[in-house]
């Protein structure tokens, strides 16, 4: 990477760096101050919710600001607005206002995203854009562990620290914006193709990354309640997240790179069903937080790449031209899925008990494993066309960082095997001597 890009992306990134070191510890503290409280499973996650929803509306919304007001105005507008509902769920306990506050946050956050996305896109060529890629996940994924490893040490300052310093690190992350340069990139029209078109094209794309948003939540909102309910300080639940993500940063690329090797198809029911089997282990093993940690830590891995994985599958049959709008329709039914998640979970953890968290996950796994298998059953997977790309949590502009000039060289290359093959086909057909019909008398 030369020197002048470095300089160009360094700004968004650092910006991204900072505000997701506090958008990650609250995300846990939300849910540990709820269940401390007394509050029901239900309204944990109605609230938890929220945010999920807040992102799926910026990410269809989101854009027609940046495009008015331009991208530095746009991420000091939604940083500013992070900043605020950090404070204010520190000024007012109250879950029904916590809830409006949540989703607030999730539409700016996710503002924040389109911000930083559009900003790399116009920073490099395809030919970087794996690179800046992984610069991207490192970003996210290490500021959450970060936030997430400081959780324990930050709450027991006091019971506003954590969101005073949550606000801080928002208002601090537009100063690395400010100070560079003024570039605008432009952010195109978000049209994702619509979820029919998805599920015909790519059933198991829709249905993985479905299940991925929902699995996804609830690590996110519903784990940590787990965790402090089977005696886990905050200290402790936060460490424990930390190697949740940790595993999910890590085990995406070999994930993916045996996903390049092997049927796409085949990964996604080896994922399922160990992200099962690893469910059914933390239920029944006993009690050690070593154990559960490295358990954690694979869980993490398995959840967290099983969307790239899905995407990469759907990508391997999509046409050139579609590419970008496909990846942007399944990372919207991701956060459906995300949005859906802690509402449908809650209540079992509500009836069964902390345990209901890991017999949900052992159910959805399990039902995706089935689903997977009964489709290369029937319809077995296209070859992959390009090396796997690792996804992290992103808004629909992201989806244009992963298509890279790999995947659409490898695209354009197997439709022109397939026109070849149509062809020669098609040539056989004509060559091939008409049968005779019978003569008619008279």
């Amino acid at each position: 990477m030369s020197r002048q890009l470095f300089a160009l992306v360094l700004g968004p990134l650092l910006g991204l760096f900072i505000v997701s070191l506090g958008n990650g510890f609250i995300s846990s503290l939300t849910a540990l101050r709820l269940d401390a409280s007394g509050v029901s499973d239900t309204v944990i996650g109605a609230v938890s919710s929220s945010y999920f929803i807040g992102l799926a509306l910026g990410s269809m919304f989101g854009d027609r600001l940046i495009s008015r007001i331009g991208h530095i105005r746009a991420y000091s507008s939604f940083a500013s607005l992070t900043a605020v509902t950090f404070l204010l769920q520190g000024l007012f306990f109250e879950p029904w206002a916590w809830f409006l506050f949540r989703l607030i946050n999730g539409w700016a956050i996710v503002g924040i995203f389109l911000v930083v996305e559009s900003w790399l896109l116009l920073a490099g060529d395809q030919k970087m854009r794996g690179r800046l890629l992984a610069i991207y996940m490192i970003a996210l994924y290490g500021s959450g562990m970060l936030g997430q490893m400081k959780l324990g040490l930050i709450d027991s300052w006091g019971a506003m620290a954590p969101f005073m310093v949550a606000g801080m690190l928002g208002s601090l992350s537009v100063l690395p914006m400010v100070i560079l340069p003024r570039v605008s990139p432009e952010v195109g029209r978000i049209e994702p193709l619509s979820p029919r078109h998805l599920l015909r094209m790519t059933p198991s794309g829709v249905i993985g990354c479905f299940g991925s948003g929902i699995a996804i939540a609830a690590v996110y909102t519903l784990l940590p309640i787990y965790l402090q309910r089977v005696g886990m300080s905050v200290s402790q639940v936060g460490q424990l997240m930390a190697s949740v993500i940790f595993g999910a940063m890590v085990l995406q690329y070999p994930v993916g790179r045996w996903s390049d090797k092997q049927s796409r198809q085949v990964v996604l029911v080896a994922l399922s069903i160990f992200c099962a089997v690893l469910s059914l282990l933390i239920l029944l093993l006993p009690d050690n937080q070593i154990l559960l940690m490295v358990l954690l830590f694979l869980l993490g891995g398995g959840i967290f790449a099983l969307y790239p994985v899905a995407v990469s599958h759907s990508a391997d049959g999509a046409a050139t031209d579609e590419l970008v709008r496909m990846i942007q329709g399944l990372l919207l039914i991701n956060s459906v899925g995300s949005a859906i998640s802690p509402l449908i979970i809650a209540p079992v953890m509500n009836h069964v008990g902390e345990n209901g968290l890991f017999w949900s996950f052992f159910v959805l796994n399990l039902a995706l494993a089935v689903f997977f298998l009964w489709r290369r059953k029937a319809h077995p997977a296209p070859i992959p066309v390009a090396p796997f790309e690792p996804a992290a949590q992103m808004s629909p502009v992201g989806a244009e960082i992963r298509v890279t000039e790999e995947l659409v060289q490898a695209t354009q290359e197997r439709e022109q095997q397939d026109e070849r093959a149509a062809m020669a086909q098609d040539a056989v057909t004509d060559t091939v001597p008409e049968r005779p019909g019978k003569l008619s008398e008279g």
